[in-house]
């Protein structure tokens, strides 16, 4: 689907990969709701929208509570006359703990947001892009929803279940006017440690260096949306989602191992 004309709906819209969704959807020519829980990040979406912002609405919006996102169509269609496509890009990661050690409250936490926050939004918008000429579902997955990251085995989990929900949904919608497409980012430069209360003081120097070899949120976006317009079915956002993901197919067991003594 060209984004051309178009009207998406963004989700997680106040910073990362979904703000510069939003930025480049605008410079595309593509009308865009932002959705975020974040009032103040998404006023600054606005402002680095500049110009582009007539085509902005924004919508504060906590994606956990199903009645909120339910009444969110509604509010998008009287800004935009329409809907033609939603980015589920939300997310958050738990603390870097093993299971036993992770509390029932932030892995529920974790499992609302991703999981249930993108099939709330799903659920919600798809009866709506269903009656467009064309549309567009876009799930962001994660490398680590389909190979293991210990200390971060719940997210993955949270990941695993967006990724086997869209490719589930791809084949359902596979003879209707609505493509699906699922996104697995590698590593991505953003706030996300911060955003999930994760502390990021911790081994600062050690992360500042990781954090130049990372794909930077723009170069994701820009990733993402070309696979929208050419209705992938799967998109490998970087070097390393593209490795490891051959590699996992090749030896599951061995690619496990790999990724567990480069965490330590």
């Amino acid at each position: 689907m060209k984004v051309l004309g178009k009207t998406l709906v963004v989700t997680g819209a106040g910073g990362g990969i979904g703000r510069e969704l939003v930025l480049t959807l605008l410079s595309e020519g593509a009308r865009v709701a932002a959705v975020d829980i974040n009032k103040d990040a998404l006023e600054e979406t606005i402002i680095q929208a500049g110009k582009n912002s007539e085509r902005l609405s924004t919508h504060i919006v906590n994606l956990t509570e199903r009645e909120e996102v339910e009444a969110l169509p509604g509010k998008v269609i009287e800004y935009h006359k329409e809907i033609d496509g939603i980015i589920n890009n939300a997310g958050i990661i738990q603390p870097f703990v093993n299971i036993n050690d992770l509390d029932y409250e932030k892995i529920k936490l974790v499992m609302d947001i991703n999981f249930y926050g993108t099939l709330y939004m799903t659920k919600t918008f798809l009866p709506y892009l269903l009656k467009r000429p064309e549309g567009h579902i876009t799930n962001v997955s994660s490398m680590g929803g389909f190979l293991p990251v210990p200390g971060q085995s719940i997210y993955g989990a949270s990941k695993a279940a967006v990724k086997l929900m869209t490719e589930g949904l791809h084949a359902e919608l596979k003879d209707t006017n609505v493509k699906v497409t699922v996104v697995f980012p590698g590593g991505v430069n953003t706030n996300i440690m911060g955003n999930s209360g994760v502390d990021r003081n911790k081994n600062k120097d050690h992360n500042q260096q990781q954090a130049s070899k990372l794909l930077t949120p723009k170069e994701a976006a820009a990733i993402i949306i070309n696979g929208i317009e050419n209705d992938e079915y799967r998109v490998l956002a970087g070097k390393d989602s593209k490795l490891l993901d051959k590699f996992y197919r090749f030896s599951p067991k061995r690619a496990a191992e790999l990724i567990a003594k480069k965490m330590k």
